[in-house]
């Protein structure tokens, strides 16, 4: 027979009391350590989800993904990186943030950060449908 009560974990239980923290709390860390990351555009809903979300949003752990134990989490991350950007740099610096994010934060080990690229954000030019050669000609 299975006991029904588990007893909490060194990492749940202090002297004074019990320590959880929610998974949602380990995607918004992990989602703002993924926008800090120089090349990073936005955060894609995956696969299912399709919309894509650029920064400057408020939904921090869109595109994040994770499984939390009791001492270990593994991360998922979905992203749209920004055109001229190397796409391998850009997604090991943010397995990289999202890993000492984490693990500073909550004392986690993250034993994995998958990083899904699902598009590339081309910039806009200032200059909206203007031809070179026209603009000049005007001058």
């Amino acid at each position: 027979m299975v006991d029904s009560l588990q007893t909490p974990t060194e990492f749940e239980r202090t002297e004074i009391g019990q320590i959880q923290i929610a998974p949602e709390v380990i995607e918004v860390i992990a989602g703002l350590a993924t926008i800090e990351v120089k090349g990073v555009a936005g955060m894609s809903g995956g696969f299912a989800g399709g919309i894509a979300e650029l920064l400057g949003r408020k939904n921090l752990s869109k595109g994040v993904s994770v499984e939390v134990g009791q001492r270990e989490a593994a991360v998922d991350v979905s992203v749209i990186v920004e055109y001229g950007h190397r796409l391998p740099e850009v997604a090991s610096e943010i397995q990289r943030n999202v890993k000492r994010s984490i693990e500073n934060m909550t004392g986690l080990n993250v034993v994995e950060v998958n990083v899904h690229i699902h598009d590339v954000h081309f910039m806009k030019s200032t200059e909206k449908n203007e031809d070179p050669d026209l603009v000049q000609r005007v001058k």
